[in-house]
Parts: C-alpha cells; sequence; structure tokens
C-alpha cells in the first residue's frame, strides 16, 4: 500500500498551493483529483476551439510589488513565483451601480473615497470611521469571534443605500450567507477589493494554473489526476487510509481536504458530526459567457472592468426564487484591463446572478436546455440596463456563447447544490474531529484566487510542517 507523508483531496488553488509548499520542504505528497483538469472552482475549458475561463473573473488583492505584508507578494514568495511570470495587468476601473447612483473604484482607494463624498457628502464621516475600523482589525488571527458585519458597518453609516453598494461586491465575490457577513469575512474582502484591487494574467486563469503545476512537478510533488477519493477509513479518530474510486487504498500521516467542510466529512466512514454542523451552503450563482466579434471598446462599452449592479431600492442577496435571480448581479469585462499594446480580437462579456439549484436540479434535460436558453436572453437584458446607451446589438455581434447554472459546477467540480463559496459555517483553523484531517481552501474561509493559495499554504504550514 502506498504511503505518504501529506495526501492532498483536490487539485484546486488551495491544494495545489499547499502541495508546493510542502513539497518545497522535503515532503513526499500527493494530490487526488477526481477530474481530468486541475484549477477546481477555478479553471477552463474549451468549447469549438475557444477557451473559456470559469471562476476567475479578476484576481483581487493587486498591490505593487515591495509591499511586503500584502497577501499577493507573501503568497509569492512562499511559492517562489516571480510577479512578472504572473504577467498581471490592473484593471481600468470598475463601479457598483444602482438605480440612480454609480460608485466607481478602482486600484487607488482615493477614487473611492472621492465617490463616496460626491454621492453621499453626509456620510463622509461615518465612511472614514468605518475604514478606520476596518484597518484596526487584525484579520491575521484564525479563530476571530462572529461578528455581524452589517451591525459593525451601521454603526458608522446611515444611509442604507451607501451601505448595500458597499456590500454588493463583497458578498458578490466572497459571502457563503445570505444579507450578512462575519465582519473579518467583511475585513478581508473590503481591502482585497477597495484597498488594493483588481488585476488579471491576460491568459486568464490558465497562466496560474501552469505556473503553480511546474512549481509543484519542480519540487517533486506527485498529481494523480482522474483519481478521486471514495472515502476515508476512519479508524481510533484518525483517518488510517484512502479508500480511492477505483479501490486502491492508500495511507498518509496527514490528510488536507480542499473539496469543502460537508462534502469532506460525507467522505468519512465515521460519522461523529451533526447534519446541523455541515449545512450544505444554499447559495449559488449562474453565469452567461459572450463571445463578440469586436472589442467591447468599439461598441461604445468604455473602460467598465467590473460592474456590479442592482436594480431594486434594497440588495437582496439570498438564495434566489426563480431560477435566476436578475434583479443585481455581476458585469465582467475581461478585455478591460491594461494589457498595453496587446492586440486582442474577440470581445468577451461575463454576466453573473444568483441561482436557485432546485429550480436547475428538476428540470429533464430537454427542459434544462430550452431553460438555458430563456434565461441567457434575459440574463442579458437584465445586465444591458448597466451599459451604455446603444452599446451592443446582441443577437447581431454575438458569435459564440456558454453557459453555467448551480448543476454545471455540482457536475464538474461535486460542490454539493453547486455552492461555489461553500458552507456557511467556516472552519477558520482548518481543523476537524479526526486527528490528522484538516481543511484547506474555501470552506476554511479564505475566499477567491489569491485568499485560496493563502489558506492552502497556511494550513500547510500550521498543520504539516509545524
Amino acid at each position: 500500500m502506498e504511503k505518504y507523508d501529506v495526501a492532498i483531496v483536490g487539485a484546486g488553488m488551495s491544494g495545489i498551493a499547499a502541495g508546493i509548499r510542502l513539497a518545497h520542504f522535503g515532503k513526499k505528497v500527493c494530490i487526488f483529483e477526481r477530474h481530468y483538469a486541475p484549477g477546481g472552482l477555478n479553471s477552463f475549458y474549451f468549447k469549438e476551439g475557444r477557451k473559456y475561463d470559469v471562476g476567475l473573473h479578476a484576481m483581487t488583492n493587486f498591490v505593487k510589488p515591495g509591499v511586503k505584508r500584502a497577501p499577493l507578494n507573501r503568497i509569492l514568495r512562499q511559492l517562489r513565483i516571480s510577479r512578472e511570470e504572473l504577467n498581471l495587468s490592473e484593471q481600468l476601473g470598475s463601479r457598483v451601480s444602482f438605480p440612480g447612483r454609480d460608485l466607481r473604484f478602482n486600484n487607488d482607494f482615493g477614487l473611492l473615497e472621492s465617490e463616496v463624498e460626491r454621492e453621499f457628502p453626509t456620510e463622509m464621516d461615518g465612511f472614514r470611521k468605518l475604514v478606520e475600523t476596518i484597518q484596526a482589525f487584525d484579520d491575521t488571527e484564525f479563530n476571530y469571534p462572529y461578528r455581524s458585519a452589517r451591525e459593525v458597518v451601521r454603526r458608522c453609516i446611515t444611509d442604507v443605500v451607501l451601505e448595500d453598494m458597499i456590500f454588493c461586491p463583497l458578498m458578490y465575490y466572497g459571502s457563503s450567507t445570505e444579507e450578512d457577513m462575519d465582519f473579518g469575512q467583511f475585513v478581508v474582502m473590503f481591502k482585497s477589493i477597495f484597498f488594493e484591487g483588481f488585476a488579471r494574467p491576460q491568459e486568464g486563469i490558465r497562466n496560474i494554473i501552469k505556473l503553480l503545476l511546474q512549481r509543484y512537478k519542480e519540487a517533486g510533488g506527485i498529481r494523480r489526476m482522474r483519481t478521486g477519493v471514495a472515502s476515508f477509513k476512519i479508524e481510533k479518530g484518525r483517518v488510517d487510509r484512502l479508500i480511492l474510486d477505483s479501490g486502491e487504498e492508500v495511507r498518509a500521516d496527514i490528510v488536507l481536504s480542499s473539496v469543502g467542510l460537508p462534502e469532506t466529512y460525507s467522505l468519512c466512514s465515521e460519522k461523529i458530526v451533526s447534519e446541523t454542523d455541515i449545512k450544505t451552503g444554499r447559495l449559488s450563482f449562474t453565469e452567461t459567457i459572450s463571445i463578440f466579434k469586436d472589442q467591447p471598446s468599439s461598441f461604445n462599452w468604455g473602460n467598465d472592468t467590473i460592474v456590479f449592479f442592482n436594480n431594486r431600492d434594497r440588495f437582496a442577496y439570498r438564495e434566489a426564487k426563480d431560477p435566476v435571480d436578475l434583479t443585481s448581479g455581476v458585469i465582467c469585462i475581461p478585455n478591460n484591463f491594461a494589457y498595453g499594446e496587446t492586440n486582442l480580437t474577440e470581445g468577451i462579456v461575463r454576466v453573473t446572478c444568483l441561482a436557485n439549484y432546485d429550480s436547475w436540479e428538476m428540470y429533464t434535460e430537454d427542459e434544462y436546455n430550452s431553460e438555458k436558453e430563456n434565461w441567457r436572453s434575459r440574463i442579458w437584458n437584465a445586465a444591458k440596463a448597466f451599459m451604455p446607451p446603444n452599446s451592443l446589438d446582441y443577437s447581431r455581434n454575438c458569435i459564440a456563447h456558454d453557459m453555467f447554472t448551480p448543476k454545471t459546477v455540482e457536475h464538474f467540480t461535486w460542490k454539493q447544490r453547486g455552492a461555489i463559496y461553500g458552507a456557511q459555517r467556516k472552519t477558520k483553523d482548518g481543523t476537524t474531529p479526526f486527528a490528522n484531517l484538516f481543511i484547506c481552501g474555501t470552506d476554511q474561509g479564505f475566499l477567491g484566487i489569491v485568499g485560496s493559495m493563502l489558506s492552502g499554504i497556511a494550513m500547510a504550514n500550521t498543520h504539516a510542517l509545524r
């Protein structure tokens, strides 16, 4: 029976980052991945000769070189990847758009401050107080107690529209709970989006995955694709061995699982955790990806990189009642980063909305395909209200498209209910009731590309290297 120092379940960002860190220190480590493609929730695929990114709209946490405590620069040092290899380009500029209100922001926090003063002049003292509260919070600790972010924000800001406009991007890019966030998670997301900002490799997620796999291989890590873990055999409070889908058994001193908290516990032969403690997340999404024959700038799009929109008086972040909730969403234009002299040809627009897993799960195959077409056009029309007037004749200019639903996410990532941000309850220190089984990734609590890699590194350092 094969024996490893560390077995990692899942070849997503956190799993690969953990593997690199462990292999650098001479650990015999193996990553087991059921899918044929690495990346997990942030991957890519080809359809009719075109590459489609899934997951990645942009990398958050962008900072200039030399900021030592910044998460991006810290993980690059620990993974031994240079910034030049990532080839990151900054966003041109993004905005939060509500009825009659717009807040623009970019990678200079001063722009957001000036926008808040323009739209909400009477709230500036409160906004500055909120910023001071965020800066004073120590987000490097794993086990800070839960605090309602809504309650903290309301002690500083009285205008509910400004409150909602602040929460909208943070929730869409990193909240597994409805209507509120843990204040610690709020701080992490606020810093990553507003204090730091967005950037993207021109090649998209493929470049990041390629770099990570290259470092993992160079460090001596082992990777077994199309080799899923069917179960953990628990004995005396530990994972004694891993049973693979093929029936093969392997052993490991430490097991790191990046597949999610409920998904991990469902693999355990010994059930000692109540179902209420590992409740699957309720929040899932659908996204349309549209390819156009021209650049967005050629059809009057402007320089918006990402638009977070809401078309109601109050922003509602909760499980959709219909198959798709058209009242809010995210428009991402991957072309609108500062790529320099690069000559891009086709244009891409991605629109993400909250969805209802149960609705998509109940359709027959024919109904499912029909409803995808129905909702694809409805999603575009909802988003078009937040695009510049006369910006695009969709039917005439769209040359290719695809769409994912919660069922797509569940099918390719095995995330229960297609819950991209995982369970509501996070395991911040990564521990489980089993002595040698630890969680990294989404349900450890760090989200996004940088957050996932940081989670993998932190859990490897804490539980396998110390």
